[in-house]
């Protein structure tokens, strides 16, 4: 075969594989929703799966929008978007760090999707994940939470939530509503409960999930909207409303002076909202955060306003006032090994036993007195806790200089195995027990958003946790 007929054959090839392709985008229904008509698209690496990006459920913050409450967005007659492109939130950090001024990027408010047949009859549960990273850190576009690989596995309707951060979300200004990245979340399950029916889901069973601040986010919806919670399965990981302690409302406000006159602006809430987008974000950056022992503390993050954020959430929770909503929550074996490194870069060291507290008080006690408040009062509740350490997420082993254990299970490493992500993050293909554990995870989570109330006594004989018999496996000890 001659090279000009093999060129013509090669074109010939792909020009009807890309034929196919486009045939298959198009062969989507479009799904009729408040924010339009919306079509999707094959996800990447699981095409049986359609992939919703960035599909706008509040109108852009910007204006006099800029550290309001989201204004529900509500596309005109007969819009159409073609949802194939992240939500933009990603571009005000990579512009920030380029010293780039693009105001549009603020316009972050969105949500993806990912569902197997779209448009069918049959109802499946909804999971919609609120991503962590200290209310700081971009997180719905990243691999480790593509929902593809969970949607195929289990037939679920997977969405993850962009919601603004930092200084946008949590601004601290006098007379202004504060925590509006928690009324952004809000929002965005609203949106959820009126159009997933369009993308096989049922409203009747969202389950809430999140990791980290995420983790917090989902416990703190339980009393901020205890009496409509429209969830109906909350799943806080390695987070919960005892995590940490939120800002007062006198701290959040000196955050707030302080980055108004370091951008030369009046601290008049109409000056700020005028200013640059970088110019703010760069005076935000250097606001001094509060110093701990361990790592300093994130500044602009929840406020106590009695309203989205309370001041007294042990007392509130021993009380029984939360939304009497079925709870799986647990944390992970050791949640340092991941903050060893940012404390590694800070220069700051800390011997085993004050990791090992550092776990205790952040993590494991959160966990436990959350879990133990809502079985007295009766609250279908299930915990766990996470020991997975695989070669190819390991960050560093024994002998890195960290101290003499390797990074283990540490935060955030039990997401790849709910969302089915690890080969695709590491890059390295996964073991087969890390497969099983993947599966594993994949099907508990799925099988309490399926029935909240008994699905994973039912289908993983996974009893009701109970504070008076569960044992620490690794320390044989009952945990407090």
């Amino acid at each position: 075969m001659s090279f000009s007929i093999m060129r013509i054959t090669f074109s010939l090839l792909f020009l009807a594989t890309a034929t196919l392709a486009r045939a298959n985008e198009t062969s989507l229904p479009l799904i009729d929703t408040t924010s339009g008509l919306i079509r999707g698209h094959s996800a990447p690496n699981r095409t049986c799966v359609a992939e919703f990006l960035g599909i706008k459920y509040a109108a852009a913050p910007i204006g006099e929008l800029r550290f309001a409450p989201p204004n529900r967005f509500t596309a005109p007659s007969g819009a159409f978007y073609e949802a194939s492109k992240w939500p933009s939130g990603l571009r005000v950090w990579k512009n920030f760090a380029a010293q780039n001024n693009n105001p549009s990027s603020e316009d972050c408010l969105a949500l993806n999707i990912w569902t197997k047949g779209p448009g069918i009859s049959a109802k499946k549960p909804v999971l919609v994940y609120f991503h962590g990273g200290r209310f700081t850190i971009p997180g719905p576009h990243s691999p480790f939470f593509s929902g593809q690989y969970l949607a195929d596995t289990e037939n679920v309707v997977v969405i993850t939530v962009n919601y603004r951060l930092g200084i946008f979300g949590f601004s601290g200004a006098p007379g202004a509503t504060q925590n509006v990245a928690l009324l952004d979340q809000r929002s965005a399950v609203e949106w959820v409960r009126d159009n997933i029916e369009g993308f096989g889901g049922d409203p009747s069973r969202i389950t809430i999930f999140g990791q980290s601040a995420g983790g917090s986010s989902v416990d703190y919806w339980s009393f901020a909207w205890r009496e409509d919670p429209i969830v109906a399965g909350l799943i806080p990981q390695s987070g919960t409303s005892l995590s940490f302690l939120p800002n007062t409302k006198e701290y959040s406000e000196s955050l707030w002076y302080n980055v108004s006159q370091a951008s030369e602006a009046s601290s008049v809430l109409a000056c700020v909202r005028a200013a640059d987008v970088v110019t703010i974000l760069a005076a935000a950056a250097k606001v001094p955060a509060l110093p701990t022992l361990a790592l300093p503390q994130a500044t602009f993050h929840p406020t106590i306003d009695n309203a989205t954020v309370f001041a007294d959430y042990e007392a509130r929770a021993a009380a029984g006032r939360f939304a009497r909503v079925p709870m799986l929550a647990g944390n992970n074996d050791f949640e340092a090994g991941w903050y060893k490194l940012s404390a590694w870069a800070a220069r700051t060291n800390l011997t085993e036993a004050q990791w090992d507290l550092y776990d205790e008080r952040a993590f494991t006690c959160p966990s436990s007195y959350t879990t133990k408040y809502r079985v007295q009062h009766g609250v279908p509740t299930w915990r766990y806790r996470y020991f997975g350490d695989w070669d190819n997420l390991r960050l560093y082993n024994g002998t890195a200089g960290l101290g003499p254990r390797g990074s283990g299970a540490y935060h955030g490493s039990e997401l790849e195995m709910v969302f089915g992500t690890a080969q695709g993050v590491s890059g390295v293909k996964n073991s087969p027990t890390e497969d099983a554990m993947s599966k594993y995870m994949m099907g508990a989570w799925v099988a309490f958003a399926r029935d909240p109330q008994r699905g994973l006594l039912a289908d993983y004989a996974w009893p009701r946790y109970d504070p008076a018999v569960y044992l620490d496996a690794s320390h044989n000890k009952t945990l407090i």
